[in-house]
């Protein structure tokens, strides 16, 4: 199978308060040129797994969708998602009083552990907070600089206050266009799949460091069980993400795929080599841009 060269009119910043791994905000401006090729009148951006949301939140920041559906099944991100959009004003003083200590952390971690959910605020709030400090983001992960704090970065390193209260404020501001739900996401996608006007961006857990990238990994039968909803949409346009696999390759034997290189972050400078799948008319716009090269890679 060739890879391919992505090449999309411009880029888009990173506007989602989270860092998530394996996140794909890169391909804002990838998504915003199919979007705007299919014509749709009023566009709904739908993300059945959608994590940290980076590109879904640059295309409703930068008005080139309408509406935006950000479904997520662990209770902590939805948890975040639900309280960014619905309680943005607390959620914003929390961001800018809340001490940034081993003593918080610690905190944060034991309400982030517990995961009551009777408490969404609270619940997303220490999910986004371990996120910020934590390093590399993952959830799982200790804080940065150490509990001794004697690393070259401290703890404070990824919270600056004022850029994360913007980013969240903004998407306080845009909630009467957002969605947020906790959900499998085969129901989301099942939910749309004949609505002509919606693009969805379908990013499951890989196959192979799934449970590594992912708080709710897959196992064989999910990735089947996806594909059979995936296969069966009718209307709705698609674009999904995966590493690159023998069982994904053959589950969508039937759809357009190409494997293309994604850079993950400054941190990690190598490339990983992934899988990209398309519904019918999102195909057709793709290879009318995309360019053959033996050294793939997501730009301008």
């Amino acid at each position: 199978m060739e890879r391919v060269k992505v090449v999309a009119s411009r880029r888009y910043g990173t506007l989602s308060p989270l860092r998530y791994p394996g996140g794909k905000s890169a391909l804002a401006g990838l998504f915003a040129d199919v979007i705007a090729a299919l014509a749709l009148p009023t566009p709904c951006y739908v993300e059945p797994y959608a994590g940290g949301a980076g590109a879904g939140i640059a295309l409703l920041r930068n008005e080139l969708v309408d509406h935006l559906v950000i479904n997520d099944l662990d209770p902590a991100v939805h948890a975040f998602w639900h309280s960014v959009v619905h309680k943005n004003e607390a959620f914003v003083e929390l961001v800018e009083t809340t001490p940034l200590t081993i003593d918080e952390w610690s905190a944060q971690r034991e309400i982030y552990r517990a995961a009551d959910e009777s408490d969404l605020l609270a619940l997303g709030f220490a999910f986004f907070y371990l996120n910020r400090t934590n390093r590399s983001g993952v959830l799982r992960g200790g804080v940065i600089g150490g509990l001794a704090q004697t690393g070259t970065y401290k703890i404070d390193a990824r919270f600056n206050r004022s850029t994360l209260s913007e980013r969240i404020s903004a998407i306080g501001r845009l909630s009467d266009k957002i969605t947020v739900s906790n959900t499998d996401g085969r129901a989301v996608i099942l939910a749309h799949a004949n609505d002509t006007n919606a693009f969805m961006y379908i990013d499951p857990p890989y196959v192979k460091a799934g449970s590594q990238l992912y708080l709710n990994s897959f196992e064989h039968r999910d990735h089947t069980a996806l594909a059979k909803v995936v296969n069966g949409i009718k209307g709705a346009h698609w674009l999904m993400t995966y590493d690159t696999s023998p069982l994904i390759e053959r589950l969508y034997a039937k759809s357009f795929q190409r494997r293309y290189a994604l850079n993950y972050s400054a941190r990690h400078p190598g490339q990983a080599d992934e899988l990209m799948i398309a519904s019918r008319y999102v195909a057709d716009v793709i290879r009318q841009t995309e360019l053959a090269t033996t050294d793939a890679s997501i730009g301008t």
